[in-house]
């Protein structure tokens, strides 16, 4: 059976509030501009940072800057990419579909609460993955500066990279499962919705070094994942907090590869996978391997029977111009 907040929902009631709905080859050709245009703009910036060796695309390099100084470097790329991402959003939504961005997942009530607690799923779900792992022996404390661990690093970890994680987990959440998802599950069937925003998310790392087959599944399991949790709480807010610390732990509080990229800013603990590939995800960190895959699968069990109550439905009719 399947369940009514699934095939009737409030980001569907939102998406259709504007005065026209793109068909789904638009949605798809405008969700590839806004994803090169954004990380066009950022690019400037990248270049800047990486002729100065501020960052780089090496871990040992990377690992040379002070904390602090890395941190902002790359906290200020992630918000110029991806707030450009969120602005491009924005711009379609307002002056084409003729609605606001409030519609695009982000209704005031409850706000704090459903952050708070997407934080704490977010946080509980990829430190269950590492609770898998070291039982196995599969996770090892690694050898390193120690101005870039612990306590020395928790300035640029917490307060100058956490923020720009937050611009990246909801620029991606916004364009990909507050527009692209509510879009074609109105237009067209929700599976629809939920099948080709769940592939756009996984397409959007293609271009990620160490990309394996397992690593893109993983990250289709994550769009689904995503796309059940916005629905259940016909909210924004907590999938973003979730994309986002999700992120931030991965990367700053354990150490490892964020979808094959080692990430500056310092990090609480140092650690490595030490277990085979397909287990661990090796060079791509823990997001390709079959860990990520279980609890990925069992965070989906979950959110498909997480008792919420007091869903909101639209009480006047809405008038859609479905043309382009």
């Amino acid at each position: 059976m399947i369940p009514q907040w699934l095939t009737h929902n409030r980001l569907y009631d939102l998406a259709r509030s504007g005065q026209r709905l793109p068909p789904w080859w638009a949605v798809i050709l405008v969700g590839l501009f806004i994803l090169l245009a954004s990380q066009l703009v950022a690019l400037p910036i990248l270049f800047v940072f990486v002729l100065t060796g501020i960052i780089s695309i090496t871990e040992e390099n990377t690992l040379t800057q002070p904390p602090l100084v890395s941190g902002f470097a790359l906290s200020l790329q992630l918000v110029t990419a991806f707030g450009s991402m969120i602005l491009f959003t924005w711009l379609w939504v307002r002056f084409y579909e003729r609605r606001s961005f409030a519609t695009l997942g982000f209704e005031p009530g409850r706000i704090l609460f459903l952050y708070g607690r997407g934080l704490l799923i977010g946080l509980a779900a990829f430190a269950a993955i590492i609770g898998l792992l070291a039982p196995l022996g599969y996770i090892a404390i690694e050898n390193s500066d120690p101005a870039q661990v612990g306590l020395a690093a928790l300035g640029g970890v917490v307060l100058v990279f956490f923020p720009g994680w937050m611009i990246q987990g909801a620029a991606e959440e916004i364009l990909v499962r507050g527009w692209m998802l509510p879009t074609l599950s109105a237009r067209y069937r929700v599976w629809g919705g939920l099948l080709i925003s769940s592939l756009f998310f996984a397409f959007m790392h293609t271009l990620n070094p160490n990309l394996s087959i397992l690593a893109m599944i993983n990250l289709a399991l994550y769009g689904l994942f995503g796309a059940l949790y916005a629905l259940r709480e016909e909210s924004l807010w907590g999938i973003c907090a979730v994309h986002s610390i999700w992120n931030w732990a991965q990367g700053n509080l354990f150490g490892l590869q964020v979808s094959g990229q080692m990430v500056s800013g310092g990090m609480i603990f140092n650690l490595v996978e030490t277990g085979p590939d397909w287990l661990t995800g090796g060079a791509f960190g823990p997001e390709g391997g079959l860990i990520t895959t279980i609890v990925l699968l069992l965070s989906i069990a979950i959110i498909w029977w997480w008792p919420i109550t007091g869903q909101r439905v639209v009480t006047q009719p809405v008038t859609v111009d479905r043309s382009l």
